[in-house]
């Protein structure tokens, strides 16, 4: 049976694969953390008002053009 002589500690599937995983998952988690926080200071600034859909409700019909006027309407 032939011997395994590949053996390298610092081979891409030792110690080095190992060091250069674990360097892209601390990446990607730095950028996505980094990411969050500036969608959650985005979100603090331009928060989400729903009086132009629950503030009067009582005027939509069915059928009508004018229920633009109550949709979603996106933060300014």
């Amino acid at each position: 049976m032939a011997e395994n002589t590949k053996r390298g500690v610092f081979s891409l599937n030792g110690v080095t694969g190992m060091l250069i995983a674990t360097v892209l998952l601390l990446s990607i988690l730095a950028v996505l953390t980094v990411w969050g926080i500036l969608v959650q200071q985005g979100s603090a600034s331009k928060y989400y008002n729903p009086a132009p859909i629950t503030g009067s409700l009582d005027n939509v019909k069915a059928n009508s053009t004018a229920n633009k006027d109550y949709a979603f309407q996106d933060a300014k």
